[in-house]
């Protein structure tokens, strides 16, 4: 990697309650945000793209500081108190809306952070001390729309701006089942799409489609996929791929990371 080229990252985040726990999981999140602090270049501010923010038409959260949202129920108090203060920057917001032009993107006072965003963030950066953006994901727009989304946000790399997006290759929450590890169908299509990864074959992993039923029960909505074709989009030629925490918990959750360097 360029060593002035920030990195782009997808982290599968599972749970909400990884933010609490300390797990496999959650020390490979502060592992990397150890590796990318106390590096001579530390990101000067984050773009963040959430499974859990899904609106019609594009946003970027452009207020200097964003609220901590508990976009969650059933979980317990100490979740619910978590904060994550890091400041917002509505000059990256206006930066964003102008690289990804003619597309419209809408400037966002309301929304803030949701925890696909600080659950991870929380263990990544403790000290809350980088600017963090969001932006939408579109909910009137496919696949290939969401990784060439990417290929638009990767000159950020170069201006010092990680680019990192959190959602889970397999979820299905309705097949969701503790006894057990992985379903046969949850592990062939988390292979498929890490085998295409890893060969460069993004064009696969955008049309997932072809997975049949396996890719029905993996993603049954799009919204937790997506982030990740919006990571591979921004890929620098000389990019290194590493795979990262690829365990499957519960069933029909993937933990996949990937990281772009």
């Amino acid at each position: 990697m360029s060593k002035s080229r920030q990195p782009a990252i997808f982290l599968g985040h599972g749970s909400p309650m990884n933010a609490l726990e300390d797990n496999p999981y959650t020390r490979k999140w502060a592992q990397l945000g150890r590796e990318f602090a106390q590096s001579d270049n530390k990101p000067k501010a984050i773009l963040m793209i959430s499974a859990h923010w899904m609106s019609e038409g594009l946003k970027v959260t452009a207020m200097r500081l964003p609220k901590t949202i508990h976009d969650f129920g059933g979980f317990p108090p100490a979740l619910f108190a978590m904060q994550y203060p890091a400041p917002g920057s509505p000059a990256l917001a206006q930066r964003v809306a102008q690289i990804l032009a003619p597309l419209p993107v809408r400037l966002d006072q309301d929304w803030g952070l949701d925890h696909g965003t600080w659950s991870v963030l929380i263990k990544m950066f403790p000290d809350a001390d980088i600017p963090v953006v969001q932006l939408s994901l579109d909910a009137n727009e496919n696949a290939a729309f969401h990784f060439e989304l990417g290929q638009g946000l990767a000159r950020l790399r170069e201006e010092g701006v990680m680019l990192m997006a959190s959602g889970n290759v397999v979820h299905n929450l309705r097949r969701l089942d503790p006894r057990v590890t992985s379903f046969d169908w949850a592990q062939r299509f988390n292979t498929g799409i890490r085998e295409a990864i890893v060969a460069g074959e993004f064009g696969q992993v955008i049309d997932y489609p072809q997975f049949g039923s396996d890719a029905q029960l993996a993603v049954p909505t799009s919204e937790h996929y997506l982030p990740l074709l919006c990571i591979l989009g921004a890929k620098h030629p000389d990019d290194k791929i590493r795979i990262e925490s690829d365990e499957m918990v519960m069933g029909a959750i993937s933990m996949m990371s990937v990281l772009l360097d």
